[in-house]
């Protein structure tokens, strides 16, 4: 396999690790090439390339990015530190190394600098190094933690006025059960939350993963919705063509004494999930 063919290979390994983010996920790139490949696939990305060498000189904000891309690059201990500041919590460094094999050394790099949720294994058919670590959360509570990547989202109520290329619709996924398991010519049906204004059915959209899972729970503790199993993720663009009617982001208490239905929806108009 050619050098840059390759290259495409772990880059899409990379990109199964980017956190869930709010609708613009804000991107560093330290490598200067992996950002612009992922872009070809991900469109909701803010991308800041600044060179692995400059880093610590350039006074990057706290807390800027999302998450930190590192391509074949040495990670090291001043390396290390200054992606820990420049992330959120709960924000990812994701470095690939193409050569050499997971080792506690790798992992242990990672702890002693701070990082938590630290991953380190073989990136692709046991070729290369996927090495991964969160920035800790001040908060313990899970539900803390998610609403405040939530509160950075956009706060358009409809896809008219959201900014983001990507939204979250709340999903009874039936049957509930791994593909693995479904009986020859068993299909996967998705049908997904709404309200009935003026008769008609208007789905419940999200502009990210944090801003769906930060509605569902207070809304299943509510007892106003219940069985969603799946959060799908679909594009802005795809919905405006198929003239979807979505309110966006919708408060619970604006919600109640609504009609909750479900409507079908295609499973393969889906986007890649976030993590």
């Amino acid at each position: 396999m050619d050098a840059s063919r390759l290259r495409r290979h772990f880059v899409a390994v990379m990109a199964k690790h980017l956190p869930p983010s709010s609708s613009t996920l804000r991107l560093l790139d330290l490598d200067g090439h992996s950002s612009r490949l992922l872009a070809q696939s991900r469109k909701d990305l803010q991308v800041c390339h600044i060179p692995a060498s400059e880093l610590a000189a350039r006074g990057v904000a706290t807390a800027a990015f999302d998450a930190v891309l590192a391509y074949d690059l040495s990670l090291s201990a001043s390396l290390l530190k200054s992606c820990l500041r420049t992330l959120r919590e709960g924000g990812r460094l994701i470095a690939l190394q193409p050569r050499g094999a997971a080792s506690e050394s790798h992992w242990r790099r990672l702890q002693d600098q701070g990082y938590v949720r630290i991953l380190v294994e073989p990136a692709l058919d046991e070729l290369g190094i996927l090495i991964r670590g969160e920035k800790p959360h001040a908060a313990a509570d899970t539900m803390a933690r998610i609403q405040s990547v939530a509160r950075a989202d956009d706060d358009a109520l409809d896809l008219a006025h959201f900014s983001g290329r990507y939204f979250h619709l709340l999903i009874q996924r039936h049957p509930n059960k791994p593909v693995w398991k479904l009986a020859p010519g068993e299909k996967i049906a998705w049908c997904a939350a709404a309200i009935r204004r003026h008769s008609a059915p208007v789905l419940l959209g999200f502009s990210s993963l944090p801003k769906a899972v930060s509605f569902l729970q207070p809304a299943v503790l509510a007892g106003f919705i219940t069985n969603i199993n799946k959060v799908g993720k679909f594009s802005v663009e795809q919905a405006r063509a198929l003239e979807w009617d979505i309110v966006l982001n919708p408060a619970l208490d604006s919600l109640r004494g609504q009609t909750l239905s479900f409507i079908d929806v295609d499973p393969a108009l889906a986007e890649a999930p976030d993590e």
